[in-house]
């Protein structure tokens, strides 16, 4: 009894040494990126003010396919049209673990009187727009660069292999391409080269306080469809409707009818669900009833069992209504995006590391976001955990400071210190299971 005693007294004193030594690591990787913020906010806003795209991101490309080789890190480039991968291998044995940053802007014109704001022009869907980072897509890639030269900059006592993923598109391919996370997966990000064991993601948010994460277990946001219903009926003139069948009257009457679908059909007591139509499109002239009518939407969703129903009764609803009218619908939905899940007992493990690094009462629980992120589908292959950073100057009423994707979009760059700091925690702590 007391040999076995004095063996564990031993095993845990042996133990010491060790959770003293990895305790030395983070706060040394802290210390790092203390001294690494000013260079993060520059890289900020080089790419704020030069924004891309997706799939043409190709000067950003080239500029973080720079600042990883300059630190020392493996690089890959052109996968997934324009996305960028980074391999740093530790100087001792330990798990793969993946960091991902999404680097796409936005086709909006940026209102924001900043002196790097900007100008950017380019061409979306035929059309000639502005050009901005109007989702913090500038933050993430300037925060994973950070963690990439601290990491890289202590790599003989790292005890693993961090993957760093930039990938293109986040907020969707142009029409007629491929792109995003689910075209990273397909070329092999995670499966090919080091394959990470786990996915860490994060995303600045305008209207959080800065210093503060949130987190939540499981569904923390909606996956995303679109939906496309072409309502075809019989042109005729204006003056003699009854001579035709009106693709517009059908429309009007499935809209309504689309809004029963989550307000009377689901039940919301098991999660939430949208379903928007955004765009309607049909006619050339007041007095001609038109041949056909094209409605576009979003479905959104916190259960995968539940969009399954929506998507059912959208056709049910859509193709039975227009029949009713003597129209025809044809109903077409694309997944843009699945549910962004956090795996729960990653979640649960990280949880002190994200308490440890911005205190405990600046870690917070939140509800799910009807929002949707296509860092799910990494999630859908390995455990994965997304956290929310604050950008949002402190003091601020959340409810005036702009929102994502809003010319005025705006973000506290002292917020991404604690972004940077996020990574290389969560990194390095499941590398030394801590």
């Amino acid at each position: 009894m007391h040999k076995t005693l004095l063996t564990i007294v031993g095993a845990g004193l042996l133990a010491l040494p060790a959770i003293a030594q990895d305790a030395k690591l983070l706060a040394k990787a802290n210390s790092m990126a203390d001294k690494t913020e000013k260079k993060v906010i520059e890289w900020r806003r080089d790419f704020h003010e030069h924004p891309e795209l997706g799939n043409r991101e190709v000067k950003t490309a080239e500029k973080i396919a720079a600042e990883l080789k300059r630190f020392g890190i493996e690089v890959e480039t052109s996968v997934a049209h324009t996305g960028v991968v980074g391999v740093l291998k530790g100087g001792k044995p330990g798990p793969v673990v993946a960091l991902r940053a999404d680097m796409d802007g936005l086709p909006v014109t940026e209102r924001a009187n900043l002196p790097y704001a900007s100008k950017a022009k380019s061409t979306y869907n035929g059309q000639e727009v502005g050009v901005m980072h109007a989702c913090g897509h500038d933050t993430h890639v300037a925060m994973l660069l950070g963690a990439a030269e601290v990491l890289a900059g202590m790599k003989k006592d790292l005890p693993g292999t961090v993957k760093f993923i930039f990938q293109p598109a986040e907020e969707g391919a142009p029409a007629g391409e491929k792109g995003g996370a689910s075209l990273m997966v397909e070329e092999g990000v995670l499966s090919k080269g080091p394959k990470p064991e786990v996915i860490f993601g994060l995303h600045i948010n305008s209207q959080t306080e800065v210093g503060k994460l949130k987190y939540r277990p499981g569904g923390i946001m909606a996956s995303a469809d679109l939906l496309k219903i072409k309502v075809k009926g019989k042109q005729v003139h204006g003056a003699s409707p009854w001579a035709g069948v009106d693709p517009i009257v059908a429309s009007a009457q499935i809209i309504n009818g689309l809004q029963t679908i989550v307000s009377r059909q689901l039940d919301l007591t098991e999660d939430a669900a949208v379903v928007t139509i955004g765009s309607i499109h049909g006619g050339v002239r007041n007095n001609i009833i038109p041949e056909e009518v094209l409605l576009e939407g979003t479905i959104r969703s916190l259960n995968p069992e539940m969009q399954k129903q929506i998507h059912e009764k959208i056709k049910l609803t859509a193709t039975k209504i227009a029949e009713s009218t003597g129209a025809t619908a044809e109903v077409t939905i694309a997944e843009m995006a699945p549910v962004t899940f956090n795996d729960a007992g990653l979640t649960q493990k990280m949880l002190p590391t994200l308490q440890t690094i911005a205190g405990k009462d600046n870690v917070l629980l939140m509800n799910a976001m009807t929002g949707a992120e296509d860092f799910a589908y990494y999630q859908q292959k390995i455990p994965g955990l997304f956290v929310f950073v604050g950008g949002m100057k402190k003091g601020q009423d959340p409810a005036t400071a702009p929102a994502h994707h809003t010319p005025d979009f705006y973000i506290d760059e002292s917020g991404m210190k604690l972004g940077v700091k996020t990574l290389l925690g969560l990194t390095l702590n499941y590398m030394t299971g801590k």
